[in-house]
C-alpha cells in the first residue's frame, strides 16, 4: 500500500562530503550516499550556500509586465518575470522591490508572497521566492545588468497565451506563471 506524506522514508546516510570542482560562482561536491536498504551511490551537486533568489510577477493596470535578458546556457533571449539574488541580510520583499527598480523601472506598494520553489532538488539547495507586484510606481535604481533590458506588456487576460512563445519557456517563469493565474482567479482580479 501507498505510503502517507505523514511517514517520510528514512533519509540515505552521507557518508562522505568532498569538494571535486570550483569556479567564481559554483562549488561542486561529491556527495557519497549509503540508502536503508544498504545500496550505495555518488552523486554531485552544487554545494549548498542558503543563498535565496526572488522571481516577481508585476502587474499593471491591466498588464503583466516581463523583461527579454540573455541567458547565456541556452544562447538565446528568454522572456520571462524580473528575478535576482537576495543579497545577505535582505528581506525577500525588499529584494523583490529592488529587483524590480532596476530591471523594470518600478517600485511596488504592494507584494505577496505566492510560494517559494525549489529548482532541480537533486543538484541545489537553493530556494527562489514567487513574489507579486501590484500597486507600481516609476522608480529607477541602477543594477547590475550588462545591458538594458527590454520591457515587455503582456495582458493579463491572455496572460496563457504566453506558453505558445517560444522564448516563454523557462520552468521558474512557467510555474509562476500557473501560481499567478490561480491568485487571480483566486481574487476575481482577471480583466473580463
Amino acid at each position: 500500500s501507498p505510503k502517507s506524506m505523514t511517514d517520510p522514508p528514512q533519509k540515505p546516510l552521507i557518508t562522505k562530503t568532498q569538494s571535486v570542482a570550483k569556479s567564481r560562482l559554483f562549488t561542486i561536491e561529491q556527495v557519497d550516499l549509503t540508502f536503508s536498504n544498504g545500496q550505495k551511490r555518488i552523486y554531485e551537486r552544487m554545494k549548498p550556500n542558503n543563498r535565496k533568489a526572488v522571481m516577481i510577477i508585476p502587474v499593471l493596470g491591466d498588464d503583466l509586465l516581463l523583461i527579454e535578458e540573455y541567458a547565456v546556457a541556452i544562447e538565446e533571449y528568454e522572456l520571462g518575470f524580473p528575478k535576482g539574488a537576495v543579497e545577505p541580510g535582505e528581506e525577500i520583499f525588499a529584494a523583490a522591490n529592488r529587483e524590480l527598480m532596476e530591471e523594470i523601472g518600478y517600485g511596488a506598494n504592494k507584494l505577496t508572497l505566492l510560494t517559494q520553489l525549489s529548482t532541480m532538488p537533486s543538484y541545489f539547495a537553493n530556494r527562489i521566492a514567487i513574489v507579486l507586484a501590484e500597486d507600481l510606481y516609476p522608480k529607477k535604481l541602477e543594477g547590475d545588468e550588462p545591458e538594458t533590458l527590454t520591457l515587455v506588456k503582456w495582458p493579463m487576460a491572455k496572460m496563457m497565451e504566453l506558453l505558445d512563445q517560444a522564448c516563454f519557456h523557462e520552468t521558474r517563469n512557467v510555474s509562476s506563471l500557473f501560481l499567478a493565474r490561480e491568485h487571480f482567479l483566486k481574487h476575481d482580479m482577471l480583466p473580463k
